[in-house]
C-alpha cells in the first residue's frame, strides 16, 4: 500500500472542500471496496477523506410519498428498515442477495453504489485493463472469463456492474444526490449516473471530481409486484452472473453490462402485450457474447421471462 494522507470530515461541506483541495483524493466510508483495491495497488488516492462522522444515515419519508435514504446508511439497515421492507421489497432482497452480513453491516449505500467491477482482470495487475491504464487493452476479450458483459459493451473492456443494490435502485427509478466543491446540490436520475464503457471505460460515472454522494431518493413505489432474482455459483461471497430487477411495470437487469441494465424494450414489449417470453427476447436481441460468456445469453432470456411470469427458470 502507499502512503496517503487522512482526515476526518466533520460536515459535508468539509468533505468536498477538502476533496478539492487535494487532487487525487478519495471519499473512504465502510471500504469494503476501496481498501482492497488499494492494497493491490489498483486505488492510488494521495488523500483519504473519511465521511463516517457526516450525518447521512436517516432514512426518511418525502413528501411525495418517496423515501430519502442517507448515502452513510448501512446496507444492513437500509434492508432493514420497515419502509423499505414493505413499500420497496425488491430494494431489500437485493441487499441481501449481495456480500455477506458482516460486509452489509460495513458497506453503505453511497459506497456500493460505486464499488468496481470484480473483473479478474482488473484485479490481475500483471494483466493489461483499460479501467486501470487506459490505453493498455483489455485482456477479457480474449480470455476465459465468463463474467463479462452482454449488453452495452465495447472493444475496449467488457467488464460488469457488481452492484445487485444498483439493479433494484434502476428499477425503481431512484434519483442519486450529490454536493460539489462549490456547495451546490444536484440530483441525476441513476440512469444517468453510470455510464457504459465507450473508449474510456476508466470513467465509470457522471460523477466530478470531489463530487459527494449525500443521499438516494426513491420515487412513491410502483404498483404491482416487486422481486429480485439472482443467479450466481454458490450462495454467498459471489456475485452474480445474471439477476433481475422487477418493479411493477419497471425491469432492470444486472451482470450484464457495465451499468445496471434498464429494460427498456422488455418494458415496451409487456405494454404492448407480449408474452413473458417475447419481452425477454426483445430486450436481449442485441446482446452479444466474447469466448466464455456466451451461456449468458440464454439464462438471461430464460430468468427474465420466468421473474416477469412469477414461476421459477427452467
Amino acid at each position: 500500500m502507499r502512503p496517503f494522507t487522512y482526515e476526518r470530515a466533520e460536515s459535508v461541506a468539509r468533505a468536498v472542500k477538502a476533496a478539492a483541495e487535494n487532487p487525487g483524493a478519495k471519499f473512504i466510508g465502510g471500504g469494503t471496496n476501496l481498501l482492497d483495491l488499494m492494497k493491490l495497488e489498483i486505488e492510488r488516492p494521495t488523500h483519504l477523506i473519511d465521511v463516517n462522522r457526516l450525518h447521512l444515515t436517516e432514512i426518511a419519508e418525502t413528501p411525495n410519498g418517496g423515501l430519502r435514504i442517507g448515502a452513510m446508511a448501512t446496507n444492513t439497515a437500509t434492508a432493514a428498515d420497515a419502509a423499505i421492507r414493505t413499500r420497496y421489497p425488491v430494494l431489500t432482497q437485493a441487499i441481501v442477495a449481495g456480500a455477506s452480513p458482516q460486509l452489509r453491516n460495513k458497506a453503505t449505500v453511497g459506497g456500493n453504489l460505486l464499488q468496481r467491477t470484480r473483473c479478474v482482470y482488473f484485479y490481475d495487475t500483471a494483466k493489461p485493463c483499460n479501467k486501470r491504464e487506459p490505453g493498455a487493452g483489455c485482456s477479457a476479450l480474449g480470455g476465459g472469463d465468463h463474467h463479462s458483459a452482454i449488453l452495452g459493451a465495447s472493444e475496449a473492456c467488457i467488464a460488469t456492474n457488481p452492484s445487485d443494490m444498483a439493479v433494484a435502485m434502476t428499477a425503481l427509478g431512484a434519483e442519486i444526490e450529490t454536493t460539489v466543491a462549490s456547495g451546490e446540490t444536484r440530483s441525476r436520475q441513476i440512469d444517468d449516473f453510470y455510464r457504459l464503457p465507450g473508449e474510456t471505460p476508466n470513467i465509470e460515472t457522471s460523477l466530478e471530481d470531489g463530487e459527494l454522494i449525500t443521499a438516494v431518493v426513491l420515487p412513491p413505489p410502483p404498483e404491482g409486484r416487486q422481486e429480485y432474482r439472482k443467479v450466481r455459483e454458490r450462495a454467498s461471497y459471489a456475485h452474480g452472473i445474471f439477476s433481475v430487477a422487477i418493479a411493477g411495470p419497471h425491469l432492470a437487469l444486472g451482470a450484464v453490462s457495465l451499468k445496471p441494465w434498464r429494460a427498456k424494450a422488455a418494458e415496451a414489449a409487456l405494454a404492448s402485450g407480449a408474452s413473458p417470453a417475447a419481452a425477454a427476447e426483445a430486450e436481449l436481441a442485441n446482446a452479444r457474447t466474447v469466448g466464455a460468456s456466451q451461456f449468458k445469453i440464454n439464462l438471461a432470456r430464460r430468468v427474465t421471462a420466468a421473474a416477469i411470469e412469477g414461476t421459477p427458470y427452467r
